[in-house]
């Protein structure tokens, strides 16, 4: 009897089950995926399309030409809903698939601010109309249709009169916070080198990249202030307000375009269904990667809350469960039993910084420079390949 596998979502995990079971076809599992697009970014590359390195096509992995080596169905149609008892998800074409085993792999979203309009015209600064509208906001997720988002702000920015002056504030002190806001800099000054940039940052942490030892901190601070930017540690952003941002103690950040990095939660549409959530809107799952108290049902990546040790939201994460997941899935169809995943003590993180360097942070241990960003490119470039034809089978 043939079992159906439901892959939901074509995040860096799903990719490692899709070449799992084209290395090992198995004949008794037939495999769907679902998902938006054909191409599925890979974070980690992001910050050099941002900077204007790369295209966005070098940054993708081809998922549709993954389900044709797999053997897999594709539908380019993302689930809205799911019926646990049913075991079937409703895709927003109306469409429904059955399934034995699911596997959820679709990312995360962010919790946007608050936008408060202005009143009335008093109290318009110098600046005119332009400080009694919000600022634009680029919301750093989903991932999946940043690039339409990140063209939409391009397309503003090339209306701006010369010599204009541009605030950018990213909100969060993580490292994709600082990485995003130096590598879109960057190419926003590359862009309109006549206007005057000046960016700032937010972090409601009272340090940079909360978790990280000294010495990394140290290095991102110094790359963020020879980009221009100034550091604002201890402020949560709460609001966009007209002009700015307003922080949780009321105060003002003056923004023309803000950089919204923080807040990560789950997909609305899953708060939907039956699965277990928890505050933010994450799928609980234990050490297999099985949710909790959905038997035949996994999560991974950023949607995933791992109960026995909480994680942060990065695509390295995934990219570590990947080949776990393909086995848990496997053995699931077979009604084998589990193999329970040990997330990692330390990651390196890799943080370019928009200038052709880049800090690698691995615990108390960083160091910078331009070969650090090559190196990074090296990677980013061969996890790229290894899901992008030709196959090496």
């Amino acid at each position: 009897m043939t079992r159906q596998l439901l892959l939901i979502g074509a995040g860096h995990a799903h990719a490692f089950v899709l070449e799992a079971f084209a290395q090992r076809p198995d004949k008794a599992v037939s495999i769907t995926v679902v998902s938006d697009s054909h191409f599925a970014a890979y974070s980690g590359s992001v910050p050099a399309w941002l900077s204007g390195e790369c295209t966005l096509r070098e940054t993708q992995m081809d998922i549709a030409v993954l389900c044709q080596r797999a053997g897999a169905r594709f539908i380019a149609s993302p689930a809205v809903a799911l019926c646990t008892s049913e075991r079937q998800v409703t895709l927003v074409d109306g469409s429904v698939i059955a399934f034995d085993v699911a596997s959820f792999n679709v990312g995360s979203t962010l919790a946007l601010p608050q936008v408060i309009a202005p009143q009335s015209d008093e109290g318009i600064g110098p600046k005119g109309i332009e400080e009694s509208t919000p600022p634009t906001l680029l919301a750093m997720r989903p991932l999946s249709s940043l690039h339409h988002r990140w063209q939409a702000l391009r397309e503003e920015v090339a209306k701006l009169p010369a010599g204009a002056h541009q605030n950018v504030v990213s909100v969060g002190g993580g490292a994709a916070g600082c990485e995003t806001l130096m590598s879109a800099l960057a190419q926003l000054r590359q862009q309109r080198p006549d206007i005057h940039w000046q960016g700032e940052l937010i972090s409601a942490a009272k340090t940079l990249l909360p978790g990280a030892g000294w010495l990394p901190r140290w290095l991102t601070a110094r790359a963020l202030k020879r980009g221009s930017v100034r550091i604002h540690t201890g402020v949560r952003g709460r609001a966009l307000v007209p002009g700015g941002v307003q922080t949780d103690t009321g105060n003002h950040i003056a923004a023309d375009i803000v950089l919204w990095a923080t807040g990560a939660v789950g997909q609305t549409w899953l708060q939907q269904t039956a699965l277990p959530l928890d505050e933010q809107g994450f799928i609980p799952v234990d050490t297999s990667l099985e949710v909790i108290g959905q038997s035949g049902i996994f999560a991974a990546g950023d949607c995933a809350a791992l109960r026995s040790s909480p994680l942060p939201k990065a695509g390295v994460y995934a990219v570590r469960m990947g080949p776990v997941l393909a086995e848990n899935l496997r053995a699931a169809c077979h009604g084998k039993q589990l193999t329970p995943w040990q997330p990692p003590r330390r990651v390196l993180a890799l943080i370019g910084t928009g200038d052709g360097h880049a800090i690698a942070s691995r615990g108390a241990i960083g160091f910078s420079g331009r070969w650090v960003w090559q190196w990074k490119k090296r990677i980013d470039a061969r996890f790229i390949a290894r899901f992008n034809p030709p196959f090496n089978d």
